[in-house]
């Protein structure tokens, strides 16, 4: 047989075994037996066997997971992907809806609403290049993410090739990548004989399943995929609705959730909650809420977006799972500032999908709320079905031991106190405590601060352990070997390390007070501080009255960084990050000149002289107001390698584009 009609064979064979899987897995509906669908299986894989070059990229033989990778790569999102703000009762959600209405100038009543299960797995971006998968990728951080190509194959639901020809040249599809409850039944009943451990809740082993780098594994979850949103779209439509995307999704070859409803006013809100609510159960996959979102897509970008939630969409999240335990012993640990925080540590028991152990009473008063002692029967619930919680107290032990705050660090030992009016108590010990000091340092250099990256909560304990870092100064004194020489590092590991040490010298005057941790002195207060004062030397000398005089700069704010720079320890540690070379500018000299008011900067890519929260810092202490996405309204981009579909963005709607070196030059010459 010539290669020709080989490949027509192939061809044929790989489209007539996605049309039967696309009718078993997507629409339940299988027209044929599983026999027939062997045997043209086992006749592609003959086929393919005979000359790799039949090999196509959409063919079901893609989909065993017989690839095992080395590492997962990093991948920039072209479009954000992010998370939505919760609510936890109907209350909450007419609020939402009221505010939608307010914000859109029409009445509740008139808005159309899409409503969908809210379905428990892992959120992941799939990314088709002319109809082909080309990428798979996890949510990350909402900007970065891992690649999860392959596992993302191993998902019978996803299509490796969309059906039809009416689809954009790239678009990104976003879904939930989810293990229905009669897989993870049969996975674990398997377990069980074979003597292996049991997955703990579907969730986990959908999640679990698409971090395997064995992707044969991923592949023996039987996983499913329901599709929701998409990311980016370019060279083609997507209608002006999000029941419209739904239905182009499915067209596509995507599962839809049978679920979805359009909804209008308060009450069919209620209703649909009431119904789902109690048929909860009784679902093929685990759901932990309801998503409504506002379907006009014209709407939802005039009523934008807030932080990085959507103000057009909430997730109306089902009531706190409930179970009671023994309470067996309370913990102390110590905090940053040296608050101390007890820690119920309870019999483990099974809550809303996860096993707790330990749930925080965050302070004595409220331990002193519940009147709890050990030995007494809790309750505990997870709100959100996310952060453990004890409710109350259920049953009182008879032979119930007191609760007492210890007068002494479990730490380190240094006398505990209580701050008049107050219901934390502090360690004295402060930089001397070994619990304040490491997550002192943990602060300095997460990303909301100093941003290093490579530089993790482990390697910093096990960095402090070895005594190579004692205080935030001592990062900048750490050589390669130091960190190379710990176990599971090395060379590469060291490397980045350093790379990012070294980066995070060129900050902002606001990025640097922030990370100081100046108690209730966050990354707000911090801006506001460098945008009156300009100069370091300024805030540290600043008087009490200067200080209270700031807008949203209170009492509490002021006294504390008074103290914080009374300290002669932290102005010795400050000392030894500027003589390390820790800077930032200092030359705006008119502190009531904002030559960038007004105007609104995006910043994508990467950054070589600072990262980008430091950037957009620096544009702020200048009056500019600096956004997540490229839109009308926005004045400049800066945009660095790798800014990719914001570039594109701003070029098809105009707006001015500079390099990371042009905007130094222009703030330089303000």
């Amino acid at each position: 047989m010539h290669f020709e009609s080989q490949l027509e064979k192939a061809k044929s064979l790989v489209a007539q075994l996605n049309h039967w899987s696309f009718q078993y897995h997507v629409k339940d509906d299988p027209v044929v037996s599983d026999a027939t669908y062997d045997e043209a299986y086992h006749e592609l894989k003959a086929l393919e066997a005979s000359d790799p070059a039949l090999v196509l990229p959409d063919s079901p033989t893609k989909r065993v997971g017989d690839v095992v990778l080395s590492a997962f790569e990093k991948t920039t999102l072209k479009v954000p992907m992010l998370s939505l703000d919760n609510t936890f009762s109907d209350d909450e959600v007419v609020e939402f809806m009221e505010r939608v209405a307010k914000g859109l100038g029409v009445d509740v009543d008139d808005v159309v609403f899409t409503a969908e299960p809210k379905l428990d797995g892992l959120a992941v971006n799939l990314r088709y290049v002319n109809g082909l998968l080309v990428e798979g990728s996890t949510r990350g951080d909402g900007v970065v993410g891992e690649n999860i190509t392959e596992q993302c194959k191993t998902v019978r639901s996803i299509p490796l090739r969309l059906r039809g020809n009416d689809f954009p040249a790239v678009i990104e599809v976003r879904g939930e990548v989810f293990m229905p409850v009669a897989s993870f039944a049969a996975y674990n009943e398997k377990a069980r004989e074979n003597g292996l451990k049991l997955l703990v809740n579907p969730r986990n082993g959908a999640a679990g399943a698409m971090r395997q780098l064995d992707v044969s594994k991923t592949a023996s979850r039987n996983l499913d995929f329901i599709a929701y949103n998409i990311g980016e779209v370019s060279g083609g439509s997507i209608g002006d609705s999000h029941h419209g995307i739904l239905e182009k999704l499915e067209s596509w070859g995507f599962k839809r959730n049978k679920d979805t409803k359009m909804i209008k006013g308060i009450d069919q809100m209620k209703a649909y909650y009431a119904d789902l609510s109690e048929r909860r159960n009784s679902l093929s996959m685990e759901i932990d809420g309801i998503v409504f979102k506002v379907d006009n897509l014209e709407d939802q970008e005039t009523l934008g977006f807030i932080s990085r939630a959507p103000r057009w969409a909430t997730a109306r999240k089902f009531p706190a799972q409930e179970k009671e335990t023994p309470l067996e012993a309370v913990e102390f640990q110590v905090g940053r500032t040296g608050a101390i925080t007890p820690v119920a540590k309870v019999t483990p028991v099974f809550v809303g999908g996860v096993t707790v152990s330990s749930v925080t009473l965050h302070n004595m008063s409220e331990v002193a709320r519940l009147n709890a002692k050990i030995g007494d029967i809790l309750l505990v619930s997870r709100a959100g079905d996310v952060i453990p919680k004890i409710q109350s107290v259920l049953e009182h032990s008879e032979h119930g031991i007191e609760i007492v705050m210890p007068s002494n660090c479990p730490v380190c030992g240094s006398p505990v106190v209580q701050e008049e009016g107050m219901t934390v108590h502090r360690c004295t010990g402060g930089a001397l405590c070994d619990a304040q000091a490491i997550e002192y340092i943990k602060h300095y250099s997460d990303r909301d601060h100093m941003n290093i990256d490579g530089f993790g909560d482990k390697l910093i304990e096990a960095l402090y352990e070895t005594g190579a870092i004692k205080n935030i100064a001592d990062i900048y004194d750490i050589k390669p070997e130091q960190i190379s020489s710990l176990p599971k590092q090395g060379e590469k590991s060291a490397e980045k390390a350093i790379a990012a040490i070294e980066k995070s010298k060129s900050t902002t005057l606001a990025v640097f007070l922030s990370s100081l941790g100046i108690r209730e002195v966050g990354r707000s207060a911090s801006k506001i501080l460098a945008k009156h004062f300009v100069k370091f030397d300024a805030v540290r000398n600043a008087t009490y009255e200067e200080l209270v005089a700031l807008p949203d700069f209170g009492d509490v704010m002021a006294r504390n960084t008074i103290e914080f720079f009374k300290n002669q320890t932290n102005l010795a540690v400050i000392d030894r990050l500027i003589q390390s070379g820790v800077h930032w500018d200092e030359t705006v000299k008119d502190v009531g000149a904002q030559p960038l008011a007004g105007q609104i900067w995006v910043v994508s890519g990467t950054m070589e002289k600072m990262d980008r929260n430091a950037v957009k810092a620096m544009l702020e202490s200048h009056g500019a107001k600096t956004s997540g996405s490229v839109s009308k309204k926005t004045t400049i981009l800066v945009a660095g390698p790798g800014a990719g579909s914001k570039l594109a963005n701003a070029n098809e709607l105009g707006i001015k584009v500079i390099t990371e070196a042009e905007m130094f030059e222009m703030i330089e010459s303000f």
